[in-house]
């Protein structure tokens, strides 16, 4: 009541000076005079007034006008009055125009009356913040600030409605102390708004003592206008320096209060009072900041200021109240506000109705209005069923533009979410789905809380259960104990359920179960709206999810609009997380489908054994890594490429041909060449490829490279060979050695016995013979030597090792075999290595597989009548490889292959028509090399000669060998030796 009576007294008041102001049009010369001593001083003379355009300058004295003393101002004033706007007055001036000379002047002022555009546009603000304070006083009398608002919209109406006009009656005297007054409180009121904007409880109890002092400076500046004009003389620069001071004491509050709501809005946390801070920052800030800067600071420091800045500064201040309104009466009104918003479309639509029908009466001829008078009753009708059919058309565009008007941002929301809803189907992740409809929804409509539960994706009809999977504002605590909740009151889906529920209190959750009460006030939710599909081959609609919503920040409800479109946007929700479902179910798929196909691809790329595919086009599809390998043909050279175009035509002949038998076949120990060159022995097997129907879909080729298997098959039967050969030589070295021990014993006995007769008659006949029984005896020795050979080559049993000099060896040899190889002319060329290390062996071995090695290439040497043999040594990483060169005819591969095979022998005799070798020697060569742990390696072509490698593990300890040794092969080393 109080504020009602306050309210309709100040309209009262500001119709009434704004009355008295029109009736009283003053004149002014547009200067600011102060009294002096001898007159009166000009200190401010604005730019552009009648003073400044007649010649008055600052510091000028004013003496007389008319010829009328002006001691005093309000004499100065009166004659003024007196003189009236437009009139010519004629000012005596005094002017100083030396150090010490004062020139008299007179000077005519064409006065003009006093501009009162600002005293408009301020009462134009005053209506605004009056309607703005009403409209938010009405429509959120409960809400928290809302008096407080109100009261400083009054009294920012009264500080910009009430203007002194000079009358200096009892009215105009009421509206210069009313004007004070809310000069004063203003902005102490607009500072306290900002210091108690959104506090808590606990900082509202430690602000409430210190807020009465905000209003001290005020009641100080009321004091000191109270002296200026009661007790001290109110001269003008004291009046302006009082003015001055009101408007610094404005601005700097102004100034406080957004720096307050400026760092209140940066560390808000909650987003109501944080959307509510960033309107009321805003709007102090481009209110503040142009209106300090454009009108303050140039009033204080006596600035002159264009008229056109001048007015947009004093137009700024109508953004605070429009944005504090905003800011206050954002969020959230029941149905109340529907009801007043429809009151005014109906109100509206009849008056224009009503206006329209008598417009056209009105505009209508004397005729018209005549003839319309006689159609009697059935004009009447005919008019009231016009009324009707315009009437509902009319009130729903009316109702469009009121809801606009009172309600923009409503419509903004609800586009939003109307456009949010469109967009959900746009998101295949169900997280991403529920977080991003907890996160908008409080944001559009300032809940604060919101839930989302899902139901079970596999229990579809009656009795579904939910889970809470997304919340905004819920407690932690409360998500970790919803797993335990009974939510079965959420079915929507029982026959006579409702669109939505709604606890307003928790009276209201009596008629649920206890479990369920228990988890309604857990929740602490008001709404709880179904989120609908259709679901199922039935194409019936069965619920997906439940939103949840509660109050917003202010604790209202939502209107029955807002829960309209809800219900609307919970269709979009429930196709949406309809729709991530089955992206979901469809990722899942494909994720087994893609670790079950690179399951069965690691296996394929696994097997020791090439496999490939092809279509029944003969098109390869698949290619495995060990295909790659052993074929020598990268997979990306051999996909989608024909068959034709990557094997051999060997292979594709016999693919043709087993192209047309059915089942599984195999070709065995095919040789397959390689594009590399090589030529690889394999068991191929080739299969049908049938899909889930059994329709051979191509074919599917496994190659089983058994090349390796095949060549340790042969060292198995070489060895299988030697062993053969080793039990045969020990039988046949047993049986030698008796006849050959009876041929050496008898042999020493006729020796014997003939140097028994040398020394008798027969002398000369024993020395003829002598000869012959020694060269016998040699022989059965050396013969007796090659049996124990063999017998040793059978036995394979442990021999005495030693460190070998493998250089020193092989020199020894060649000098071994010097006789030979000169009767052959051939030529050695030896390059040994320099400080090769020893290796471990049994020298005399070693020594045989060199004279077997070098006899081999001095007999290929034979049927070319002349030749080289190149012996070579070199360390290789931890080896000693010995290298034996010829360039003799060499081997075709088929002789290559049987070299190691006992008895077998090359060396016939075309003339002779015999077999000059054993077969023994390369057999025997390779087991020595394998019992001193080396290898032992031929290359050989036809007509380019053959070479032997063997390699020998080098021993731990290098043996340097005497100097001498060293010094020899040093100077063999490279050369050339003839022997």
């Amino acid at each position: 009541m109080l504020l009602a009576v306050v309210t309709l007294a100040a309209c009262g008041l500001a119709i009434a000076n704004l009355a008295q102001e029109s009736s009283y049009d003053p004149a002014t010369d547009g200067v600011r005079w102060t009294e002096t001593d001898g007159g009166l001083r000009a200190y401010i003379v604005p730019k552009d007034t009648p003073g400044d355009r007649a010649g008055i300058r600052a510091g000028d004295v004013l003496t007389a006008i008319n010829g009328v003393p002006t001691p005093r101002l309000a004499v100065a004033e009166h004659e003024i009055d007196r003189t009236g706007v437009w009139s010519h007055a004629t000012d005596s001036i005094l002017r100083r125009v030396g150090t010490n000379e004062i020139a008299p002047l007179e000077i005519d002022v064409i006065l003009e009356p006093a501009d009162r555009t600002d005293f408009q546009v301020m009462r134009l603000i005053a209506l605004v913040y009056l309607a703005i304070g009403l409209y938010v006083l009405l429509r959120r009398w409960t809400a928290p600030k809302s008096t407080h608002f109100y009261v400083f919209c009054l009294v920012s109406f009264i500080l910009y409605a009430f203007k002194y006009t000079g009358v200096l009656d009892g009215l105009d005297l009421v509206i210069l102390w009313a004007n004070v007054a809310a000069t004063a409180l203003q902005p102490a009121l607009f500072l306290h708004f900002a210091l108690s904007f959104s506090e808590d409880a606990a900082k509202r109890r430690t602000w409430r003592l210190l807020y009465p002092l905000l209003y001290l400076p005020g009641a100080v500046l009321v004091a000191l206008r109270y002296m200026a004009l009661e007790v001290w003389s109110p001269t003008e620069r004291l009046q302006h320096r009082l003015d001055q001071t009101d408007y610094a004491y404005l601005a700097g509050y102004y100034i406080i209060a957004a720096l307050v709501f400026w760092v209140r809005y940066r560390n808000e946390q909650q987003p109501l009072q944080r959307q509510q801070l960033k309107w009321l920052s805003r709007g102090t800030v481009l209110t503040v900041l142009p209106f300090t800067v454009l009108y303050v600071i140039p009033f204080l420091s006596n600035a002159t200021v264009s008229s056109t800045l001048t007015k947009i500064a004093v137009l700024s201040l109508i953004l605070l109240p429009l944005t504090f309104s905003w800011a206050i009466v954002r969020y959230r009104l029941m149905d109340v506000d529907l009801i007043f918003k429809r009151g005014v479309t109906y109100t509206l639509a009849t008056a224009a109705l009503v206006g329209l029908y008598f417009g056209v009466i009105a505009l209508a001829a004397e005729s018209a209005r005549n003839r319309l008078h006689n159609l009697g009753p059935w004009g009447l009708v005919t008019a009231v069923i016009v009324t009707g059919l315009l009437f509902d058309p009319l009130k729903r565009a009316i109702q469009a533009r009121v809801d606009r008007v009172f309600d923009q941002k409503r419509f903004d929301y609800r586009e939003t979410l109307v456009k949010f809803g469109r967009e959900l189907n746009a998101q295949t992740d169900l997280g991403a789905l529920v977080e991003s409809i907890v996160e908008r929804l409080p944001e559009t409509l300032l809940l604060t809380r919101v839930a989302v539960f899902l139901a079970d994706d596999d229990v579809a009809g009656q009795n579904t259960h939910f889970k809470l999977i997304a919340s905004h504002g819920l407690s932690a605590s409360i998500a970790r104990e919803s797993l335990g909740f009974d939510l079965d009151f959420l079915d929507f889906d029982r026959r006579g359920a409702d669109n939505h529920i709604f606890f307003e209190s928790p009276q209201f959750m009596l008629r649920l179960p206890e479990t369920q009460r228990y988890t309604a006030a857990a929740l602490d939710l008001n709404y709880y709206v179904p989120c609908r599909a259709a679901r199922g081959e039935g194409g019936g609609l069965s619920t997906i999810a439940v939103l949840g919503l509660g109050r917003t920040g202010e604790g209202d409800f939502l209107s029955s609009e807002d829960v309209e479109l809800l219900e609307s946007l919970a269709g979009y929700i429930g196709i949406a997380i309809q729709n991530a479902q089955l992206y979901r179910r469809l990722e899942q798929k494909i994720f087994d489908f893609e670790r079950l196909r690179d399951f069965n691809e690691n296996i394929v790329e696994s097997i020791n054994i090439g496999v490939f595919a092809v279509d029944l086009e003969d098109s390869i599809e698949s290619w495995n890594a060990q295909m790659e390998v052993m074929y020598a043909t990268p997979r990306a050279e051999a996909l989608r490429r024909p068959m034709r175009e990557v094997f051999p035509v060997e292979f594709l002949q016999e693919f043709d041909r087993l192209r047309a038998e059915a089942g599984v076949c195999t070709l065995y120990k095919f040789r397959l060449p390689t594009p590399a060159g090589e030529s690889r022995i394999a068991n191929i097997t080739i299969a049908p490829l049938l899909n889930r129907d059994f329709h051979a879909v191509g074919r599917i080729v496994i190659v089983d490279d058994i090349t390796e298997t095949i060549n340790m098959e042969k060292q198995l039967t070489q060895s299988e060979k030697l062993s053969s050969i080793g039990l045969l030589a020990a039988g046949v070295a047993h049986e030698v050695n008796t006849p050959l021990a009876v041929i050496s014993s008898y042999t020493q006995m006729l020796s014997k016995r003939l140097h028994a007769e040398t020394n008798g008659n027969a002398g000369h006949q024993a020395d003829t013979m002598q000869p012959i029984l020694e060269k016998i005896t040699q022989q059965t020795f050396r013969a007796s030597e090659i049996v124990n050979g063999l017998l040793n080559f059978a036995r394979m049993g442990s021999v005495d090792f030693a460190r070998v000099d493998v250089n020193a060896m092989l020199r020894d040899t060649a000098l071994l075999l010097e006789h030979q190889l000169r009767s052959g002319r051939v030529v050695v060329e030896m390059n040994l290595a320099v400080g090769l290390p020893p290796i471990n062996g049994n020298l005399g071995k070693l020594q045989q597989v060199a004279v077997n090695l070098v006899m081999n290439a001095k007999d290929a040497l034979h049927d070319k009548g002349a030749g080289c043999i190149k012996i070579s040594t070199a360390r290789i990483a931890d080896a000693i490889e010995i290298r034996v060169e010829d360039d003799g005819p060499g081997m075709p591969p088929e002789v290559l292959r049987k070299i190691y095979d006992p008895f077998f022998t090359t060396k016939n005799s075309p003339k002779e028509g015999q077999r000059k070798g054993t077969g023994l020697g390369l057999a025997v060569t390779y087991g020595i090399v394998q019992e001193h742990s080396g290898t032992i390696d031929v290359a050989s072509s036809v007509g380019e000669g053959t070479v032997f490698r063997l390699a020998f593990p080098a021993a731990d300890i290098v043996c340097i060998g005497d100097e001498g040794a060293e010094d020899r092969a040093s100077a063999t080393a490279g050369k050339a030796v003839h022997v």
